[in-house]
């Protein structure tokens, strides 16, 4: 109230509240635009629905891991009744610091722990039930879960996420309705304001039986608003969001055709999710909101430890086909770990996603991209009235150059008008491919429902690959290809195309053993 008295305190006022105005109707500094100082012409229009900023920040994640532990490591079960002995619960060699090794030695940017499953015990000292690492022989009941792992995870800057369990086999309010929904959201106070900022909250959406016998009533919009209120950057899971979607299968793969967006009606959570699922396999083109989808899958066929699961970890091949049907397909590809009874994850598991790891970095890694920097002319450059490729503005700021220049913030553009279009690249005369990466600006919005992809035969276009929608990433399998040049072309988009990247790789393959042998 001072700040008014004299007339030069009033302008600096004045001064400042425009300076806030003109902020906060510029764009985010984690929106992208085009790099060149000199453009005048106007960007695209989103075409709605469109991600927020906690969407997006989850998005460009690709790969994060999972991690279930608790007393079924113990007892061998999948699910527990909630009825297990707290002595049960106690890892000889728990180090949740060799977790985070082996998820940033496989590319994983973050982690979602079960900090409480269905049988209701808690990893952290929770005082709201007795069913807790508390009351374990673990450090003598000093133990807390989430606090070593969420420290771990904050040394080695990867995200932290939780999952808890809305069903709970041990309380002795579930089943009571609101008298339970308020111990939940009890719980999830505990855990979202004391272990630092979290990523993602994970809620499993299945509702069986409590102590009593009786189902409850979940109130999810209750336990969102927790999440809003203690976490606002952190995303929400559930088979329908409200911000990531369940893909309709825990086997870690999305549908060919893979829409950011959902029509939320007629969708529930767990139980109350009929099927099919292939709208959450798919996604829907007329789709309200924006929920992308998340692939979960274990690394074994169970969920949480078993012994005779140790020879049955997926191949490192196996997860790069997952990888490639996930991330590639528009989604996050989700791995579980299940850690083992001695608190680490187990060696089998260890070697299994560092060799997925080679794998990725050989195909998909730095130096791997054939198209990077290669010259690119397109059929139409938004402004420029013809192929992107002068010197003109509206090329420098949309042109063919953008989708291959590695810059993920960059991108081609087309007339507003334009809805079939291509992009056309020279390619090294000497190099095979058999991967075509394609991606879209989601910022602006999800456009392209169909694309191919061709190289010269002859006079003409041969066309080796197919496919539907692009989104964030799209990587397309084509047969062992060597050309000198690739085309894209977009046969059918929503509005007008727009690509932030063209790339093109080769699989590693096992040498050609020589002849006779």
């Amino acid at each position: 109230m001072f700040l008014a008295q004299t007339p030069t305190c009033f302008a600096l006022a004045v001064l400042l509240a425009s300076s806030w105005i003109i902020a906060m109707q510029s764009p985010p500094s984690s929106t992208p635009t085009p790099s060149s100082a000199s453009v005048t012409v106007p960007a695209p229009a989103p075409l709605l629905p469109i991600p927020t900023a906690a969407q997006r920040a989850w998005h460009d994640l690709e790969f994060t891991a999972f991690i279930h532990f608790g007393p079924n490591t113990f007892t061998d079960s999948e699910w527990g009744h909630g009825d297990e002995p707290g002595d049960v619960f106690n890892p000889s060699d728990l180090d949740t610091r060799q977790w985070v090794r082996v998820f940033t030695d496989a590319g994983m940017k973050g982690v979602v722990i079960t900090a409480k499953h269905h049988d209701g015990f808690c990893n952290w000292p929770t005082a709201k039930s007795t069913h807790s690492v508390a009351n374990s022989p673990w450090k003598g009941g000093k133990g807390d879960l989430l606090r070593e792992l969420s420290d771990a995870c904050r040394d080695a800057r990867i995200r932290f996420g939780v999952y808890l369990s809305p069903w709970d086999r041990n309380n002795s309010a579930y089943g009571t309705g609101e008298p339970y929904n308020e111990y939940f959201r009890a719980q999830l106070r505990e855990v979202l304001g004391n272990y630092g900022p979290i990523h993602e909250v994970w809620f499993d959406g299945a509702c069986g039986e409590g102590p009593n016998g009786k189902r409850q009533v979940y109130d999810f919009p209750s336990f969102e608003r927790v999440v809003r209120e203690l976490q606002p950057n952190a995303v929400i899971f559930s088979d329908v969001g409200p911000d990531i979607r369940w893909v309709g299968n825990e086997q870690g793969w999305a549908g060919e055709t893979c829409w950011g967006m959902l029509k939320v009606k007629g969708h529930g959570r767990g139980n109350d999710n009929p099927p099919p699922t292939t709208s959450l396999n798919e996604g829907d083109e007329d789709g309200e909101a924006w929920i992308p989808a998340e692939c979960d899958v274990s690394i074994r066929p169970g969920w949480f430890y078993h012994a005779h699961e140790d020879d049955k970890v997926k191949s490192p091949e196996a997860l790069l086909d997952l990888w490639e049907r996930s991330v590639g397909r528009n989604a996050n590809l989700h791995l579980n770990f299940p850690v083992d009874r001695r608190g680490l994850i187990h060696e089998n598991d260890v070697a299994a996603v560092r060799g997925l790891r080679k794998l990725l970095d050989a195909t998909y890694g730095p130096g791997t991209n054939l198209a990077q920097g290669r010259p690119a002319t397109v059929s139409n450059g938004r402004g420029s009235k013809g192929s992107g490729t002068g010197p003109d503005a509206a090329a420098t700021a949309f042109g063919a150059s953008r989708a291959v220049d590695g810059d993920p913030s960059t991108y081609w553009a087309t007339d507003d008008d334009v809805r079939i279009a291509s992009i056309e690249i020279e390619l090294p005369h000497d190099r095979d491919f058999d991967r075509v990466v394609l991606g879209e600006p989601t910022w602006l919005g999800q456009r392209v429902r169909r694309f191919s992809v061709s190289v010269p035969d002859g006079k003409d276009w041969r066309v080796i690959g197919q496919g539907t929608t692009i989104g964030r990433k799209r990587i397309l399998g084509v047969p062992l290809t060597r050309a000198p040049r690739l085309r894209v072309d977009i046969l059918d988009s929503r509005a007008c195309p727009l690509l932030t990247e063209v790339a093109v790789h080769a699989t590693v393959r096992p040498p050609t053993p020589p002849q006779g042998s």
